[in-house]
């Protein structure tokens, strides 16, 4: 049986990725907005943002935040490769910052940044680089102890691994390629 977490991160790259009449738990899910070349439409944009307040899902736009402002989203999430602070100062406006980290560097430079979750990746190995080390179970449970709330794991976690997140003592879970190659995960999340 999958454990089930109190936060579920869903990483998009654009609004057309998501149906959200498949996300029937309120106040569990939030999505965020990772565009890879230019934004959608800022109407389109907008219109989607109020959709999520009516079924109180959060939305948060990635790296950038004057489209974060535009749309009033209800934070800002940076990368693992953005440096900069200036989304401190959206913190006042109850602006939520999320980050991405790799390593214990990145990690603590995200919470300088004001981030209140950060994702840490590689959780499991991912299919796009077979390469490239992840954490796994027990080094992301050695984070665990470090930064027991903050951390939300992130890559590689898919339909078939779900069960394993139960060895992991952490707020949420964050999915980003398996959203799309199975937008049906979203209903084992619940």
């Amino acid at each position: 049986m999958f454990t089930v977490k109190k936060n579920y991160f869903l990483i998009i790259e654009s609004i057309k990725d998501i149906d959200l009449k498949n996300i029937k738990k309120r106040g569990k899910f939030s999505i965020i907005y990772r565009y890879k070349n230019n934004p959608e439409n800022l109407t389109e944009l907008k219109m989607f943002k109020k959709k999520c307040s009516i079924k109180s899902i959060k939305f948060y736009i990635a790296n950038n935040i004057e489209l974060s402002v535009l749309v009033n989203s209800d934070g800002i999430y940076l990368s693992s490769y953005n440096k900069s602070f200036k989304a401190l100062c959206l913190k006042r406006k109850n602006f939520d910052i999320l980050g991405s980290a790799h390593n214990q560097n990145e990690i603590t430079l995200k919470l300088l940044q004001g981030c209140s979750f950060i994702l840490l990746s590689k959780l499991f190995e991912v299919d796009y680089d077979k390469k490239s080390p992840y954490l796994g179970i027990s080094k992301f449970n050695k984070f665990l102890t470090i930064y027991p709330k903050q951390l939300i794991p992130l890559g590689g976690i898919k339909l078939n691994k779900l069960n394993h997140l139960k060895n992991i003592d952490c707020p949420g879970i964050a999915i980003l390629s398996e959203l799309k190659k199975r937008p049906d995960i979203i209903k084992r999340l619940y």
